[in-house]
């Protein structure tokens, strides 16, 4: 009975922190969307962080994650593309299926698909592999699609086929958009991972890991329980945000346009 009540009394330990593999270190960055100036320094500031943090302590195997949603809606849709598989040629790096990227990939096949693909970002993307514009406000929906063709490399549409729907790594798993609330994370969907937003956003269930998404735009990026999401919105906000993992550790790396030009601003995360 004794030892009973010193258990009951006994303080309890405080709940593990969600954690990365020993060794490791991950940079995930939210959408992009056709930014590519911010993106490029963006990149620069990682690639110092990395630097910065490997001469202070032991190197790390460094893995980039880019969260889908590369293009559509910013200038310079081919330029984030270029970029990003330039970063990838010199750094392990995971980059994740959009739903935007599905959209255009479907485009590509589907008039009905390009219709909504055109509304939805899609224009500028086009614009972006030097489709001249007047040609492109005066070409048919099927004029436009053969211009996809034409303009787009087969080669380009094969690298945005190659993009990944899900990575689990140590106690984060990382999406696009987020994961059906109890269904297993083996058991999901594409379609989720790629559009979900209710009920995920609003679910305080246990995924089994805390899920690192975007998709969904906020002023900053939102750290729950469950999951940490860091879509600020970079076509239209001018903030393009990444998060560092390393052990317990998080940290924030965001780029941000303003009437100066781009900042670059590092914060701890609790």
């Amino acid at each position: 009975m004794l030892n009973a009540l010193r258990s009951l009394l006994r303080p309890r330990a405080a709940a593990a922190r969600p954690c990365v593999p020993p060794g490791q270190r991950i940079y995930a960055v939210g959408d992009i969307h056709g930014r590519a100036d911010l993106l490029s320094a963006l990149i620069d500031a990682i690639e110092g962080d990395i630097s910065r943090r490997d001469t202070a302590a032991t190197p790390r195997q460094t893995t980039i994650i880019l969260l889908g949603d590369l293009i559509d809606r910013g200038p310079d849709s081919r330029g984030v593309l270029d970029l990003a598989a330039r970063w990838g040629r010199k750094r392990a790096m995971h980059i994740l299926l959009g739903n935007h990227e599905e959209m255009l990939l479907d485009a590509a096949e589907n008039l009905d698909v390009l219709r909504h693909f055109l509304r939805h970002g899609g224009r500028e993307t086009l614009l972006s592999f030097d489709i001249d514009e007047a040609t492109y406000e005066a070409a048919s929906f099927e004029e436009v699609q053969a211009l996809l063709h034409a303009h787009i490399p087969a080669a380009t549409l094969d690298y945005i086929r190659s993009f990944q729907t899900m990575i689990r790594m140590g106690d984060y798993v990382f999406v696009h958009a987020g994961i059906r609330p109890g269904v297993p994370l083996e058991g999901q969907s594409g379609g989720d991972l790629r559009w979900i937003r209710e009920p995920f956003l609003s679910s305080p269930q246990d995924h089994g890991a805390v899920v690192v998404h975007g998709h969904t735009i906020t002023d900053e990026i939102e750290q729950r329980p469950n999951r940490l999401g860091i879509d600020t919105g970079a076509y239209q906000s001018g903030h393009l945000s990444a998060i560092g993992l390393e052990g317990e550790e998080r940290w924030l790396i965001q780029t941000d346009e303003d009437e100066a030009g781009i900042r670059v601003g590092f914060q701890p995360l609790p």
